[in-house]
C-alpha cells in the first residue's frame, strides 16, 4: 500500500508549488508594472519664485519683468518676482542660496554673482556649490552714461574734461563691486583720470541722481538706462563691449575713444543646489523657448541685452572661469567692500 500513501503526498507538494509560483509571478508582476502617476507629480504644480537679487527699476529687474509673462506661459505657472537688493547681489543670492531646492526657488541674477566672492570674502554661501547653472539668459554689455548738464558728447571730450578738472567727477554704479564698479574702476585705470565711485543699492536709486546732476556719470546696464536716454534725460557716451550694440547702434563703443577697452557683463538664471537635474532641465528647456521667441528678443534687444540661452553645464564653466578671473582683477586694484 505505499503508493496508496505517497501519491496524496506528491500530489500536496505539488499543488503548494503550483500554489508558490503562482504567487511569485503575480508579485513580480507588480513589481515590474510602472509606478502611479501621483508618485512623480509633474512640474510645476504651483507659482515659481523668482528672485532678482537687486532693486526695482535696475537691469537685472527689467530684463527679469521682460521674460516673466512669457516663461509663465510656457510652464503654466505664475513667476512671482521677489526683489531682494543689497551687497551688489548678494543679499539676494544668499535668500537664494537657502531656499528649498525644489524648483519653485530661482534666482535671476547679473554678473556681480561671479565677483563677491572675491570681493566680500566671507559670503554665507559658496557661488559653486550652493548654485545650479540653467541659463545664461543674455549677454549685457554694460554703459556709461551721464547728465545732462556735464559739458561732454563722447568718451574722448569726457577724458579731456576729468583731466582738465581733477577731482570734480562722480560716477555711481549699482552697488560696490557691481559689474558698473569694476567698469568704473577699469575706465580710471586705462583712461589715466579719477573719478570719485559713489555705490547706490542698485541702479534704480542710482538714476535719479545722474538725471538730477547730483552725480555726473553712471556705468549700468543698457536695461536699466536706454529709457531715460531715449527721454532725453541723460546722454549715452559709450558701451563697454568692444563693439556697439544691437540695442543701440547710435551709441560708440567706449572703445572707439579708448583703444581696447571692454568690460562685458550678464544676466542668467540659477537655481538652489540640490535642484532635480529633471527640473534644471525642463527650466533650461523652458528658457531656451522663451529666449528664442522674436517679440522678446526685440524687446530684449531694445534693452541692450543680447539673448543667449546656453546649455546649463556651458553656463556653469562660465561661471567658473569668471571666478578666476575676477580673483586676479579685484587682487590687483585692491577694490573692497564699503
Amino acid at each position: 500500500m505505499p503508493s496508496q500513501t505517497t501519491q496524496p503526498a506528491i500530489a500536496v507538494r505539488s499543488s503548494s508549488t503550483f500554489a508558490l509560483a503562482a504567487v511569485a509571478a503575480v508579485v513580480a508582476t507588480t513589481l515590474a508594472l510602472p509606478a502611479p502617476s501621483h508618485a512623480q507629480p509633474a512640474y510645476p504644480v504651483k507659482p515659481i519664485r523668482m528672485i532678482v537679487n537687486f532693486p526695482p527699476g535696475g537691469g537685472t529687474d527689467v530684463t527679469a519683468r521682460l521674460i516673466q509673462p512669457w516663461l509663465a506661459k510656457e510652464l503654466g505657472q505664475p513667476i512671482v518676482i521677489d526683489n531682494r537688493g543689497g551687497a551688489a547681489g548678494a543679499v539676494g543670492a544668499e535668500i537664494a542660496s537657502r531656499a528649498a531646492p525644489d524648483g519653485y526657488n530661482l534666482l535671476w541674477t547679473l554678473s556681480s554673482h561671479t565677483i563677491n566672492p572675491s570681493l566680500y570674502g566671507k559670503l554665507s554661501f559658496d557661488t559653486e556649490r550652493d548654485f545650479v547653472a540653467i541659463t545664461l539668459g543674455a549677454n549685457a554689455p554694460q554703459i556709461v552714461v551721464s547728465s545732462m548738464t556735464l559739458p561732454v558728447k563722447d568718451i574722448k571730450e569726457l577724458i579731456a574734461f576729468a583731466k582738465a578738472n581733477p577731482g570734480k567727477l562722480s560716477y555711481a554704479s549699482p552697488g560696490v563691486g557691481s559689474p558698473g564698479h569694476l567698469a568704473g574702476e577699469l575706465f580710471k585705470q586705462r583712461a589715466g583720470i579719477n573719478m570719485l565711485h559713489v555705490p547706490y543699492k542698485g541702479a534704480g536709486p542710482a538714476i535719479p541722481d545722474v538725471i538730477s546732476g547730483n552725480v555726473q556719470l553712471m556705468f549700468a546696464t543698457m536695461s536699466s538706462s536706454m529709457s531715460h536716454v531715449r527721454a532725453g534725460k541723460m546722454r549715452a557716451l559709450g558701451v563697454t563691449s568692444l563693439k556697439r550694440s544691437a540695442g543701440g547702434p547710435d551709441i560708440p563703443a567706449i572703445a572707439e575713444g579708448l583703444a581696447g577697452f571692454e568690460m562685458p557683463s550678464w544676466f542668467g538664471l540659477l537655481a538652489p543646489a540640490g535642484t532635480p537635474r529633471p527640473i534644471i532641465d525642463r527650466l533650461h528647456l523652458a528658457m531656451t523657448r522663451v529666449l528664442a521667441i522674436p517679440e522678446l528678443r526685440e524687446q530684449l534687444i531694445a534693452q541692450g541685452a543680447d539673448p543667449v540661452g546656453n546649455t546649463p553645464d556651458q553656463f556653469a564653466e562660465q561661471i567658473r572661469e569668471e571666478l578666476k578671473l575676477w580673483a586676479q582683477f579685484i587682487k590687483q586694484t585692491g577694490i573692497k567692500p564699503e
